[in-house]
């Protein structure tokens, strides 16, 4: 493994402190000035995107593994390192949450601003916004981490914004009372808080243990060790810390059995945090899956292949199924993600390059249309003042941008040919069906489901006659069509053209490949005559 350490501006560090620095200053902003916070969230964000896109322009495809490098002694007693460094993988997500935070922040424009006249409840604009921008920096260095240790802090810290952010900023479109709405967020707070406290909880042992074994919680040192035969782990020691690593990741995924705090969140929370869940932070889980458990444990993740795949058939299925039966239309797009997280986990442990390709490349178009869907969701909600699908109707005839917009991002949602998200779902079935050909069978079902759920959902909402609550409805405004615009730009552009975004990913999917030391199936020729 090639890792060259990076002499000059740490550009690394730059994208995740920029944002960390921006928060402080954002949460220091006077409560009087909400909007010199709103302003200056925004800016830092964009700021942050440019630095994104330079790291982005300066990786090389066909060069090191790791590039851009930075190393420093840290915690020098117990072998803790401050290392940084990006493959193809980690550097389109680190472009992704880059890209998606300004869409979160303007999307959240008001969401946290006073409540209306009377009310006893104030909402700390300031607080809203820095916890935002903290939640990137830790999500955009945890994709940078190669140090085992400095991930681990980076897994964990995420947690405590993400908390505030769901239990102190929920949706105002809630049933019930002020007092069953705070105990509703309350609840989905730490109901998420736990779940992925016990997730890595169980990690740290695996963390300590992993240290024990091999003296160092360097990435590349414990590759390079392995791979050269100076390290060799006993197969049940490398079983039991395969599956502390793998549970804190299937827990943040989410994958079944360990999903149902992700529903409850994303209820809960406003649609942009929401988008935050779901199309950031959640990627930490399948993208540690990639960089820790296939590059550190390989012989344990090809024993664990048969239950992983079987667990993310599940996901696909079971998530598809209860998108179809939901009556809250956030709750529909929490389980269809659960349904779309099964399919990256297939893609990740068909152990083909397809499918490991397809499953990276999911990640970013998961990303992209989600973020689409429930912030378009979110502008519907915030008119309507409710979540419920039985309270619209004939939305499409007093705001047909709002629909029409609202129907790309459902259509990129069940992976309609043409966008983006089609072309990641295909190279998934593919890898699965040459390695796993029952396994590509029953995942397909999860298309015909997606595409069930989908449309339902626009016909229930944007069909049919008017209902009185929505002929008033405004259709999308500036600042909201500034949010929705671009994400469908670029699902209509990397549906067509994904060749960019592929460049990059496949050499790091070769060397995932060379991990675990996996080749793809070769077609069976005299079958197919």
């Amino acid at each position: 493994m090639s890792q060259v350490v990076n002499a000059g501006f740490p550009i690394l560090t730059a994208t995740a402190v920029l944002p960390a620095l921006g928060a402080i200053a954002t949460a220091a902003v006077p409560a009087a000035r909400r909007t010199v916070a709103k302003w200056l969230a925004l800016l830092v964000s964009l700021a942050t995107l440019v630095l994104a896109a330079i790291v982005l322009v300066r990786f090389e495809p066909g060069g090191d593994r790791y590039q851009l490098t930075e190393s420093h002694a840290w915690i020098k007693d117990f072998g803790v390192r401050y290392e940084l460094g990006v493959d193809g993988i980690g550097v389109v997500m680190v472009a992704l949450t880059a890209l998606l935070i300004p869409f979160v922040i303007l999307a959240g424009w008001h969401d946290a601003d006073p409540q209306e006249t009377g009310s006893k409840r104030w909402r700390p604009t300031q607080g809203f916004f820095a916890l935002i921008l903290m939640v990137e920096a830790m999500v955009i260095l945890s994709f940078e981490a190669t140090d085992v240790f400095l991930f681990y802090i980076l897994f964990e810290a995420m947690l405590i914004p993400m908390y505030f952010l769901i239990g102190g900023f929920g949706d105002r479109a809630h049933a019930g009372t002020d007092e069953h709405a705070a105990a509703q967020r309350s609840y989905a707070a730490v109901k998420f808080l736990l779940y992925n406290l016990v997730g890595g909880l169980i990690m740290l042992a695996a963390v300590i243990g992993l240290y024990v074994v091999a003296g160092s919680f360097s990435l590349s040192e414990i590759a390079e060790a392995r791979a050269s035969g100076q390290l060799e782990m006993a197969t049940t020691t490398e079983r039991l810390l395969f599956l502390g690593f793998f549970f804190a990741f299937a827990v943040k995924a989410p994958l079944w059995p360990l999903h149902t705090w992700l529903p409850n969140a994303m209820g809960e929370a406003t649609a942009p945090v929401a988008v935050l869940i779901t199309a950031v932070v959640d990627k930490v889980g399948t993208f540690a899956m990639l960089r820790f458990c296939l590059q550190l444990f390989p012989e344990a993740s090809k024993w664990a292949t048969p239950v992983v795949i079987t667990l993310a058939l599940i996901s696909i299925v079971y998530g598809a199924l209860l998108a179809v039966g939901q009556r809250d239309i956030k709750r529909l797009v929490a389980y269809a993600s659960i349904s779309h997280f099964g399919f990256i986990i297939l893609g990740i442990f068909a152990m083909t390059s397809q499918g490991q390709s397809g499953a990276t490349l999911y990640m970013v178009n998961h990303g992209l249309s989600t973020a689409a869907l429930m912030l378009v969701a979110g502008f519907l909600i915030s008119r309507r003042g409710s979540r419920l699908i039985a309270d619209y109707g004939g939305v499409q005839k007093v705001a047909p941008v709002l629909a029409g917009t609202f129907l790309i991002g459902g259509l990129a949602t069940l992976s309609l040919p043409g966008l983006a998200p089609f072309v990641s779902e295909f190279l998934v079935l593919v890898g699965t069906f040459s390695a796993y050909p029952v396994a590509g069978i029953i995942a397909t079902s999860g298309i015909v489901l997606a595409a069930l759920y989908t449309l339902v959902l626009y016909q229930r909402t944007m069909t049919g006659p008017v209902k009185a609550e929505v002929s008033a409805m405004p259709d999308l405004r500036a600042r909201e069509l500034a949010v929705v615009a671009p994400l469908i730009a670029l699902l209509l552009f990397l549906g067509v053209f994904p060749k960019p975004l592929t460049d990059i990913v496949n050499p790091a999917v070769e060397h995932t490949m060379s991990d675990v030391q996996k080749q793809d199936p070769r077609p069976d020729v005299e079958a197919a005559k």
